[in-house]
Protein backbone atom coordinates (compact mmCIF):
# COMPACT_ATOMS: atom_id res chain seq x y z
CA UNK A 1 0.00 0.00 0.00
CA UNK A 2 2.96 2.83 0.91
CA UNK A 3 4.65 1.82 -2.07
CA UNK A 4 1.59 2.14 -4.37
CA UNK A 5 0.86 5.21 -2.51
CA UNK A 6 4.42 7.07 -3.42
CA UNK A 7 3.99 5.47 -6.82
CA UNK A 8 1.06 7.72 -7.12
CA UNK A 9 2.89 10.85 -5.77
CA UNK A 10 5.84 10.44 -7.61
CA UNK A 11 3.79 10.59 -10.77
CA UNK A 12 1.51 13.13 -9.77
CA UNK A 13 4.40 15.43 -8.77
CA UNK A 14 6.12 15.03 -12.00
CA UNK A 15 2.84 15.55 -14.03
CA UNK A 16 1.76 18.41 -11.81
CA UNK A 17 5.61 20.05 -12.76
CA UNK A 18 4.95 19.39 -16.35
CA UNK A 19 1.29 20.57 -17.31
CA UNK A 20 0.50 22.15 -13.89
CA UNK A 21 -1.81 21.32 -11.15
CA UNK A 22 -5.00 22.51 -12.34
CA UNK A 23 -4.15 20.91 -16.38
CA UNK A 24 -3.20 17.13 -14.77
CA UNK A 25 -5.90 14.99 -14.69
CA UNK A 26 -6.32 11.66 -12.62
CA UNK A 27 -6.64 9.91 -15.70
CA UNK A 28 -2.60 10.98 -16.58
CA UNK A 29 -1.66 10.68 -12.50
CA UNK A 30 -2.96 6.71 -13.13
CA UNK A 31 -1.23 6.30 -16.36
CA UNK A 32 2.16 7.36 -15.12
CA UNK A 33 1.87 5.32 -12.24
CA UNK A 34 1.18 2.38 -14.08
CA UNK A 35 -2.28 1.36 -12.32
CA UNK A 36 -5.85 1.65 -13.76
CA UNK A 37 -7.81 4.67 -12.97
CA UNK A 38 -9.99 2.27 -10.80
CA UNK A 39 -7.18 1.16 -8.62
CA UNK A 40 -6.17 5.11 -8.62
CA UNK A 41 -9.52 5.84 -6.83
CA UNK A 42 -9.00 3.12 -4.32
CA UNK A 43 -6.51 5.28 -3.02
CA UNK A 44 -7.98 9.35 -3.67
CA UNK A 45 -11.44 10.36 -4.26
CA UNK A 46 -10.32 13.53 -5.88
CA UNK A 47 -7.18 15.35 -7.39
CA UNK A 48 -6.94 17.38 -4.69
CA UNK A 49 -6.01 14.38 -2.52
CA UNK A 50 -3.57 13.33 -5.02
CA UNK A 51 -1.86 17.19 -3.75
CA UNK A 52 -2.53 16.15 -0.04
CA UNK A 53 -0.71 13.22 -0.47
CA UNK A 54 2.40 14.40 -2.00
CA UNK A 55 2.27 17.35 1.22
CA UNK A 56 2.02 13.97 3.73
CA UNK A 57 4.69 12.12 1.75
CA UNK A 58 7.39 15.20 2.13
CA UNK A 59 6.85 15.95 5.64
CA UNK A 60 6.81 11.83 6.85
CA UNK A 61 9.93 11.75 4.80
CA UNK A 62 11.38 15.13 6.33
CA UNK A 63 10.68 13.78 9.78
CA UNK A 64 11.89 10.38 9.19
CA UNK A 65 15.19 12.19 8.21
CA UNK A 66 15.48 14.40 11.00
CA UNK A 67 14.69 11.29 13.64
CA UNK A 68 17.27 9.26 12.46
CA UNK A 69 19.61 12.76 12.56
CA UNK A 70 18.83 12.87 16.48
CA UNK A 71 19.45 9.21 16.79
CA UNK A 72 22.62 9.64 15.24
CA UNK A 73 23.61 12.51 17.07
CA UNK A 74 23.10 10.92 20.44
CA UNK A 75 26.06 8.83 19.71
CA UNK A 76 28.27 12.02 20.29
CA UNK A 77 27.70 13.87 17.11
CA UNK A 78 26.59 17.46 17.20
CA UNK A 79 22.70 17.25 17.32
CA UNK A 80 22.13 20.93 15.24
CA UNK A 81 24.47 19.94 12.62
CA UNK A 82 23.00 16.63 12.12
CA UNK A 83 19.18 17.92 12.01
CA UNK A 84 20.50 20.75 9.82
CA UNK A 85 22.26 18.56 7.50
CA UNK A 86 19.78 15.91 7.05
CA UNK A 87 16.85 18.19 7.04
CA UNK A 88 18.94 19.92 4.46
CA UNK A 89 19.78 16.62 2.33
CA UNK A 90 15.41 15.96 2.45
CA UNK A 91 14.96 19.32 0.63
CA UNK A 92 17.84 18.67 -1.93
CA UNK A 93 16.44 15.34 -2.57
CA UNK A 94 12.90 16.23 -2.77
CA UNK A 95 13.76 19.94 -4.40
CA UNK A 96 10.62 19.15 -7.32
CA UNK A 97 7.66 17.88 -4.31
CA UNK A 98 8.58 21.14 -1.96
CA UNK A 99 8.66 23.30 -4.67
CA UNK A 100 4.92 21.87 -5.77
CA UNK A 101 4.26 22.40 -1.86
CA UNK A 102 4.22 26.16 -2.42
CA UNK A 103 2.87 26.72 -5.37
CA UNK A 104 0.01 24.74 -5.19
CA UNK A 105 -0.82 24.28 -1.53
CA UNK A 106 -3.47 27.07 -2.47
CA UNK A 107 -5.35 24.33 -4.63
CA UNK A 108 -6.08 22.22 -1.34
CA UNK A 109 -9.81 22.64 0.48
CA UNK A 110 -8.98 24.73 3.14
CA UNK A 111 -9.35 21.95 6.38
CA UNK A 112 -6.48 20.41 3.75
CA UNK A 113 -4.34 23.45 3.72
CA UNK A 114 -4.10 24.33 7.99
CA UNK A 115 -2.88 20.47 8.22
CA UNK A 116 -0.07 21.20 5.77
CA UNK A 117 0.76 24.01 7.42
CA UNK A 118 0.79 22.43 11.06
CA UNK A 119 2.94 19.86 9.62
CA UNK A 120 5.33 22.86 8.84
CA UNK A 121 5.06 24.08 12.16
CA UNK A 122 5.62 20.55 13.87
CA UNK A 123 8.67 20.12 11.51
CA UNK A 124 9.81 23.51 12.48
CA UNK A 125 9.27 22.64 16.24
CA UNK A 126 11.71 19.75 15.85
CA UNK A 127 14.24 22.91 15.15
CA UNK A 128 13.25 24.30 18.25
CA UNK A 129 13.29 21.54 20.56
CA UNK A 130 16.74 20.60 19.53
CA UNK A 131 17.62 24.29 20.08
CA UNK A 132 16.56 24.63 23.38
CA UNK A 133 18.23 21.25 24.35
CA UNK A 134 21.37 22.27 23.58
CA UNK A 135 20.90 25.94 25.06
CA UNK A 136 19.84 23.39 28.25
CA UNK A 137 23.05 21.25 28.01
CA UNK A 138 25.10 24.29 27.43
CA UNK A 139 26.37 23.17 24.06
CA UNK A 140 25.18 26.70 22.60
CA UNK A 141 24.35 29.89 24.58
CA UNK A 142 21.21 30.69 26.32
CA UNK A 143 18.80 31.95 23.89
CA UNK A 144 14.79 33.14 24.93
CA UNK A 145 11.88 30.76 23.51
CA UNK A 146 11.14 33.10 21.57
CA UNK A 147 14.11 33.97 19.43
CA UNK A 148 14.31 29.89 19.55
CA UNK A 149 11.83 29.80 17.39
CA UNK A 150 12.61 32.61 14.98
CA UNK A 151 16.00 30.61 14.40
CA UNK A 152 13.98 27.61 14.11
CA UNK A 153 11.99 28.79 11.45
CA UNK A 154 15.61 30.08 9.94
CA UNK A 155 16.63 26.83 9.51
CA UNK A 156 13.16 25.64 7.54
CA UNK A 157 13.60 28.34 4.95
CA UNK A 158 17.22 27.69 4.33
CA UNK A 159 16.02 24.20 3.57
CA UNK A 160 13.82 25.14 1.41
CA UNK A 161 15.69 28.34 0.01
CA UNK A 162 18.08 25.50 -1.42
CA UNK A 163 14.39 24.37 -3.32
CA UNK A 164 13.51 28.35 -4.49
CA UNK A 165 17.24 29.17 -5.37
CA UNK A 166 18.59 25.86 -6.80
CA UNK A 167 18.76 27.46 -10.26
CA UNK A 168 21.60 29.90 -8.80
CA UNK A 169 22.80 28.26 -5.52
CA UNK A 170 23.47 25.05 -7.57
CA UNK A 171 25.84 26.35 -10.06
CA UNK A 172 27.83 27.93 -7.29
CA UNK A 173 28.04 25.51 -4.29
CA UNK A 174 27.05 21.81 -3.92
CA UNK A 175 25.31 20.37 -1.25
CA UNK A 176 27.32 19.83 0.95
CA UNK A 177 28.99 23.52 0.94
CA UNK A 178 25.96 24.84 0.86
CA UNK A 179 25.19 22.74 3.96
CA UNK A 180 28.08 24.14 5.65
CA UNK A 181 28.02 27.83 5.29
CA UNK A 182 24.19 27.34 6.39
CA UNK A 183 25.52 25.54 9.21
CA UNK A 184 28.49 27.81 10.42
CA UNK A 185 25.91 30.60 9.33
CA UNK A 186 23.10 29.23 12.14
CA UNK A 187 25.25 28.32 14.51
CA UNK A 188 26.91 32.34 14.88
CA UNK A 189 23.07 33.46 14.63
CA UNK A 190 22.69 31.52 17.76
CA UNK A 191 25.80 32.77 19.04
CA UNK A 192 23.95 36.64 18.47
CA UNK A 193 20.60 35.67 19.42
CA UNK A 194 21.85 34.50 23.15
CA UNK A 195 19.59 36.41 25.39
Amino acid sequence: MAQRRRQIVDAAVNLFIENGFHNTTTRQIAQAAGISIGSLYEYIATKEDVLYLVCDAIHAEIEQGVAEALNRAKKGKNPLAEVIREYFMVCHRMNDHILLIYQETQSLPGKWQRVVLENEIRITGIFTGVLARLTASGDLPHISPRRLDLVAHNISVLGHMWTFRRWFLANHYSIDEYIDFQTRSIAGMCRENAA
